[in-house]
């Protein structure tokens, strides 16, 4: 018998379209000969499995299920591709941890550490990790433009603390767009973190792991067309991706020992991409860790499974059977 695969979407924040799109996608990639597969879409309260034209039935939450006629059908794994809250920040997971259901990312607590990207900078720290300098600002504080720009320097970048795809985040030149850049990093979440500006070649790279395999994928350069790799330029088309990246191998061969290492760290599961910028001297910093990356077919995740010679069905085969196992 098949097992019953829920490919959830949607959620609660502006990457709400987004997330949608990869659903589609890793509907595509899916092995369908093993599975049965549905888009399950989360919404506030409103949970439902998509069906074929357009129809939809509710999602029972007592059991992760739905009801088609006498038939129940309860999903035996969840693979989630939501972008931002509840999928990206631990909420979901938490669900799924209590209803016993098997799931593709990290466990609640690493998936809310990684969310939230002052956290997870102040925690790698620790351990030698080179991060941005960055200080955090809560709704209902304040902080001086003279205190940004003594603490953190200009240019530098104001960003939700919690967030994806870029939503709410500005590039900062001058002392007159601070307060702006914070106004409008507060639309989308309670909290904005203020990082310096890093200077060099921006650079992602995928990795996975399983009982049976550790895969750090080939590295993609990422040369926006934009002021910085925006919204725009992530969703249409306003960037070159090269994969692999035009980076000396030695370079290369510390990115991938930095991945596999910060994965077993916190640690992680099922797909992830950290991000991190390349700066004089060959110095490596994190940007940030995607716990739930894009998944369509242009995105980062799917070039670099082509570009190591890998098939998208097997990597995700591979994923979910290993909760099984």
């Amino acid at each position: 018998m098949k097992r019953k695969i829920a490919i959830v979407a949607g959620g609660d924040s502006s990457e709400y379209q987004v997330s949608l799109r990869s659903a589609q996608g890793l509907f595509s990639f899916l092995d369908h000969s093993l599975y049965d597969v549905w888009i399950v879409v989360i919404r506030g309260t409103d949970w439902h499995v998509e069906l074929e034209e357009g129809h939809t039935l509710p999602i029972d939450k007592n059991v992760f299920g739905f009801r088609q006629g006498e038939e129940l059908v309860k999903f035996d794994y969840a693979y989630i591709t939501i972008h931002g809250t509840p999928g990206e920040n631990g909420l979901l997971e938490g669900y799924l941890e209590m209803m016993r259901i098997p799931y593709s990312t990290c466990s609640p607590l690493i998936s809310a550490m990684t969310f939230n990207k002052f956290v997870l900078n102040q925690y790698l720290r620790g351990y030698g990790i080179r991060v941005a300098e960055s200080l955090t600002l809560r709704k209902g504080n304040s902080i001086s433009d003279d205190d940004v720009v003594e603490r953190i320097g200009l240019p530098c970048f104001v960003k939700p603390t919690c967030g994806g795809s870029s939503f709410g985040t500005t590039k900062v030149k001058t002392r007159e767009q601070i307060q702006p850049a914070i106004a409008e990093a507060l639309k989308e979440a309670d909290e904005v973190m203020i990082e310096a500006f890093m200077q060099g070649t921006e650079i992602t790279c995928g990795c996975y792991k399983t009982k049976k395999n550790k895969v750090v994928f080939p590295i993609t350069e990422v040369v926006s067309k934009d002021e910085f790799f925006d919204y725009d330029a992530k969703y249409n088309g306003k960037v070159d991706e090269i994969t692999p990246a035009r980076i000396p191998e030695t370079t290369a061969e510390r990115v991938r020992k930095l991945t596999s290492a910060i994965y077993d760290l916190l640690p992680c599961r099922g797909i992830v991409r950290i991000d991190y910028i390349i700066t004089e001297g060959e110095v490596l910093n994190l940007l940030e860790i995607n716990t739930t990356p894009g998944m369509t077919a242009t995105s980062f995740i799917p070039q670099q499974v082509r570009a190591a010679g890998l098939d998208i069905k097997d990597v995700l085969t591979d994923i979910i059977e290993d909760s099984f196992n």
